[in-house]
């Protein structure tokens, strides 16, 4: 099992996982009604009766008629907008945190030589780092990062015009990076810690001796974790006269909310479709690996669609 899996297995088992992520309010509505349903209190095979009302289809919807599903849905476009606005006012209190100043220099491996973390701010004054988890001497990147990673490049592209840049780092070195990034026919920033302790002073990385000891610190707290690598992204402001700030980090469930996918698929009435999975993400496939196993041909480089 991949060690993310692994992770999130473990973690979501014993509670572990943060319950933030702005996505997550309408997967528990998902969940609550199949839990439901595995109890007995729905039948969702039971047929829609000859004028359509009271009854579910095979999905587990109630049909009604357009009035009464107008109703339902101007109700829950209330909470919508109450969550909307609780979300603004999460992040405008986000953006109050306290800052800590970075004093330590770091030196990342890049694919045109070495850069500095100041380096990394690509002339912006913002940088977000993605701890992608990717560890030395593993074959391939974590496919729940990945599953994230899959939005990237597009990011890339929209982030500069807000003064920010977005980068990956992983601990695995460079030519390892750079191999998988080209499979995956991804466009963003990635650069390698493998000469550095950005990873272990962001914990998101653990050494041979925090593991020996049971729990590491992850998500603000000790814990027992099942991997040498873990995921997260931090953020970091740069003042015109050079200095660097740590102003937020995230981790576990605090990720959610940059899942691309997750958020198409918590619009739909099987929602994240996870419950009965040994855990959650454990359908996730690098994505050259579902199906027939061919990539997306916009997920190609040139040089890939050559090879066929």
């Amino acid at each position: 099992m991949c060690p993310a899996c692994m992770a999130s297995a473990a973690l979501t088992a014993g509670g572990l996982i943060t319950t933030g992520g702005l996505t997550a309010l309408v997967g528990k509505i998902f969940h609550t009604k199949k839990s439901a349903k595995k109890n007995g209190l729905n039948n969702s095979t039971q047929r829609r009766n000859d004028h359509g009302h009271g009854n579910e289809q095979d999905g587990g919807g109630e049909v009604v008629p357009q009035a009464d599903w107008l109703a339902a849905r101007k109700n829950l476009l209330k909470k919508e907008k109450e969550f909307t606005r609780l979300r603004d006012e999460l992040s405008r209190q986000r953006r109050e945190l306290p800052w800590e100043k970075v004093e330590k220099r770091y030196v990342f491996d890049g694919p045109k030589g070495t850069e500095t973390l100041a380096d990394l701010f690509g002339g912006k004054s913002q940088l977000i780092v993605y701890h992608f988890m990717f560890g030395p001497g593993w074959k391939e990147g974590c496919p729940s990062c990945s599953y994230l990673a899959d939005t990237f490049s597009g990011a890339s592209v929209h982030l500069p015009a807000r003064d920010t840049t977005l980068v990956a780092i992983s601990r695995a070195t460079l030519p390892e990076i750079e191999a998988f990034k080209k499979r995956m026919g991804w466009q963003f920033k990635w650069v390698s810690s493998s000469g550095n302790d950005f990873n272990f002073d962001y914990h998101v990385s653990f050494s041979k001796d925090e593991k020996a000891k049971g729990n590491v610190y992850y998500n603000y707290e000790m814990m027992d974790f099942p991997s040498e690598e873990a995921p997260g992204s931090s953020v970091f402001y740069k003042s015109e006269a050079g200095e660097i700030f740590h102003t937020y980090s995230s981790y576990g469930r605090g990720l959610d909310i940059l899942i691309g996918t997750y958020n198409f698929l918590d619009l739909t009435p099987k929602g994240r479709d996870e419950d009965g999975l040994s855990h959650s993400m454990a359908w996730v496939r690098h994505h050259d690996r579902y199906g027939d196993g061919l990539v997306p041909v916009s997920n190609l480089s040139a040089g890939d669609k050559k090879r066929g």
